[in-house]
């Protein structure tokens, strides 16, 4: 599950998207992305609903994040479900 500022930064990175795409795709103002990155390793503190939404949109890009005691990401590979 999408948990902190710099997991979010990181999947951005990953898909190539920037604040203003995943806003839209989310459908999330851009100050709360912003904001939500502004969190760095600290946790995030928007509503449930909104990190669903940013985490959707970013899963929908190839996105799957990681939490096995660090929170992490990757690109959804061909093999994995």
């Amino acid at each position: 599950m999408l948990s902190t500022g710099n997991q979010l930064r990181a999947a951005r990175g990953l898909v190539a998207m920037d604040q203003v795409t995943l806003a839209e795709r989310s459908g999330v103002s851009a100050n709360t992305i912003r904001a939500m990155e502004g969190k760095g390793a600290g946790g995030l503190t928007s509503g449930l609903d909104t990190v669903r939404a940013v985490q959707t949109a970013l899963e929908a890009a190839g996105v799957e994040f990681l939490n096995h005691g660090r929170p992490g990401v990757r690109l959804r590979g061909e093999s994995q479900p």
